[in-house]
């Protein structure tokens, strides 16, 4: 079959771009049953129906149209632009990893030689960034959960593959994170299975190095989860209560701030442990950390984390101190200092916590003290300059001949309520 031609399009090919634009999933699928669509069909620009249902942001018309066929890697847009490109730009998290799914390769570039994930970044969807930036197929998991060769039996379990696949896509890589997601399934919770997860993460990180278009962001990235595991593996062997000594081993602060001591030493020493010193990104970690003093910034998990992510730190986002997950909504009640993502965290981390949260009460109150005086000044000028509007109404109104609000029935300007503005604690 010939190759679509730009614009070169039916009737139903064009009211199909039109119904994608409406957003209407079923008349797209009717469409999609006639002889007389192509599901690649190219518009005067070089886009496809996937193209646009990704710049819409529309998860299931992109669902829809790859179930139909549609090549997730066509990059005949006037600028080289591809589906994967589109999905980032639309900022959908669930379209970029359906794309990705669906084998959408991440090193394409358009015609100004950027990739999906630099394209995300230009514009600031930072989210769509790292979902692109930690995609690692499964197929290239399950990989070993076949015997190879000789082999009499696979590298991994079969149960394992969803699992590992599980950490192994996380773009949170706070090592306490990666703990808990160990501990929560009962499959990986075993000296056994650790240790042919942790082989197999040696043996990709081993593999992505000596591939012909080397990969060090993802080989150190599996070298780290590696670590992990055998970290994991190793407390399974000598501790009867399992993996929460070494979550509190991790989260455990020092007396005077409460800075994780024993978590930036155990990145510090993954990281030195990595076994290719040729790596120029092992090189580039290590000229980062190594002249910091353990405590002060940056840490090795944040270098770290910009590094195999490329995810920069938000100046206005709040992540939980326990297990370092974005969105943490949930503050200690008494310094209102820490957040967390739920109680759970919380309680895990009060063990250490407890004693800087006094401390921490202490020196934040001249800095709060300050803050509600700036409020009550904002509340006085609101009120102020609402009455002087309120004020300017009552002229105008009584110059045209309009009673003023001096029935008891009317509504009280804001600046003569006796209540003051409602306030809210997020604890």
């Amino acid at each position: 079959m010939a190759a679509p031609k730009k614009g070169d399009l039916s009737a139903a090919e064009r009211e199909i771009l039109q119904v994608i634009a409406a957003g209407d999933v079923q008349e797209v699928a009717r469409l999609l049953g006639s002889k007389d669509v192509r599901v690649n069909c190219l518009d005067e620009y070089g886009m496809t129906p996937l193209m646009h249902a990704a710049y819409k942001g529309q998860a299931d018309m992109c669902s829809l149209l790859l179930q139909h066929g549609a090549d997730v890697n066509c990059n005949e847009h006037d600028y080289g632009y591809t589906a994967l490109m589109f999905a980032g730009l639309s900022g959908k998290t669930d379209i970029t990893s359906m794309m990705l799914d669906a084998g959408a390769e991440t090193d394409l570039v358009n015609s100004v030689g950027r990739t999906a994930a630099q394209m995300a970044a230009f514009v600031g969807q930072h989210d769509c960034v790292t979902v692109i930036n930690n995609f690692f197929s499964r197929a290239r998991l399950e990989y070993y959960t076949r015997p190879q060769g000789l082999e009499r039996e696979a590298k991994l379990p079969p149960k394992l593959a969803g699992p590992l696949h599980k950490i192994i896509m996380t773009s949170n890589l706070n090592p306490v994170k990666l703990v808990m997601l160990v501990r929560e399934n009962p499959l990986l919770v075993d000296v056994g299975a650790l240790e042919k997860c942790y082989h197999v993460m040696d043996l990709l990180c081993e593999q992505c190095v000596k591939q012909q278009d080397m990969n060090e962001v993802l080989a150190m990235k599996m070298h780290y989860i590696s670590y992990v595991l055998q970290k994991c593996m190793a407390f399974l062997l000598d501790r009867d209560d399992k993996l929460d000594v070494l979550i509190k081993s991790l989260l455990k602060g020092r007396d005077g701030d409460g800075f994780p001591q024993y978590q930036e030493k155990f990145i510090r020493d993954c990281i030195r442990k990595f076994p290719y010193c040729e790596a120029a990104l092992l090189q580039q970690l290590v000229r980062s950390i190594a002249p910091v003093e353990i405590g002060n910034d940056p840490t090795a998990f944040s270098v770290l984390t910009q590094a195999l992510t490329g995810k920069m730190a938000f100046i206005d986002a709040e992540f939980c101190a326990t297990c370092g997950e974005r969105g943490a909504e949930k503050r200690c009640s008494l310094c209102k200092m820490v957040t967390y993502c739920g109680l759970m965290c919380q309680r895990l981390h009060w063990f250490t916590h407890k004693k800087i949260c006094r401390g921490l009460q202490e020196k934040d109150a001249p800095r709060l003290r300050e803050l509600n005086d700036e409020e009550s000044d904002m509340v006085k000028e609101t009120a102020s300059f609402l009455a002087e509007l309120c004020l300017k109404a009552e002229e105008r109104m009584a110059s045209s001949g309009c009673p003023g609000p001096s029935a008891p029935d009317q509504l009280n300007c804001p600046s003569t309520s006796s209540e003051g503005p409602p306030s809210c604690n997020q604890e």
